[in-house]
């Protein structure tokens, strides 16, 4: 068992550990992790430690931690839809943005005359502002399509980032990308869910009849100083669940999203 450096807090080293045994395939969906007892004693460190790692594997979908005497076991990630945030945290701990059991095509890679929504959004501004368009279908384990998305960038990181023109994958994920090649770091995010009737688009790249619904989640990240890094529209057909767990420490409170007003 790894001993305990002092870098990180116990559980967060705890975590990792178990994180990376299932992410290798050493630890599968179904196979029981130690108890908390057990853990606690090869990690020396109390059962409120052990438990609150447990507890956090669990948030992000690793694992399901049952009642009294019935131990934790190793859950299937690949059924679970994400928030931005989750997506996000994945990228930033393990440097992959999907699940095992996913893969994703990306088909088509552009520079358009930005919507004036997402000229708003990205705080593009003169008479005819640009924007990079990255469009992305995943496929789930059965090759089916699970959701379609739509990123969004400022036009002028062609230059800086121009993988972004490219119809292949970023391993990394693109707004990742975009931190390493310009060095703004993405601080924050937001989230929106919402619901509509699917278009023709959207029916095409999901394989779904019209008339659909569809859920639609859009993720918006920005840095400190209010930049926009990405804006991403996702879309989810029947079928689809989305599972989002969470710590219930207190955070810190978020500054307001770029182009907004308190009240909003």
């Amino acid at each position: 068992m790894p001993k305990l450096q002092k870098s990180k807090p116990p559980y967060v080293q705890i975590c990792d550990h178990y994180r990376s045994q299932i992410l290798k395939g050493a630890l599968t969906p179904g196979d029981k992790v130690p108890s908390l007892r057990q853990v606690a004693k090869d990690w020396n460190v109390s059962p409120v430690t052990a438990a609150k790692a447990m507890t956090q594997l669990q948030a992000e979908g690793y694992v399901k931690v049952g009642g009294p005497g019935l131990g934790t076991t190793v859950q299937d990630p690949r059924g679970l839809h994400r928030n931005g945030k989750d997506r996000a945290a994945s990228v930033r701990r393990t440097g992959r943005i999907y699940t095992p059991g996913e893969y994703a095509k990306i088909t088509s890679a552009e520079i358009v005359a930005a919507p004036h929504d997402i000229a708003e959004v990205l705080g593009l501004t003169g008479e005819s502002p640009s924007a990079i368009r990255r469009v992305r279908v995943t496929y789930g384990a059965d090759d089916r399509p699970v959701s379609a998305s739509v990123s969004w960038y400022d036009a002028a990181l062609a230059d800086s980032s121009p993988q972004l023109l490219e119809a292949e994958r970023i391993r990394q994920g693109s707004w990742r990308y975009v931190e390493e090649q310009t060095g703004k770091k993405a601080t924050h995010g937001r989230d929106q869910i919402s619901t509509r009737l699917a278009t023709e688009e959207d029916a095409e790249l999901l394989n779904v009849d019209l008339p659909a619904a569809v859920k639609v989640s859009t993720t918006l990240l920005w840095t400190d100083d209010g930049a926009v890094v990405e804006y991403g529209v996702s879309v989810s057909g029947a079928g689809r669940q989305s599972t989002y767990e969470y710590m219930l420490d207190a955070e810190p409170d978020t500054p307001e999203t770029p182009g907004q007003t308190p009240s909003e």
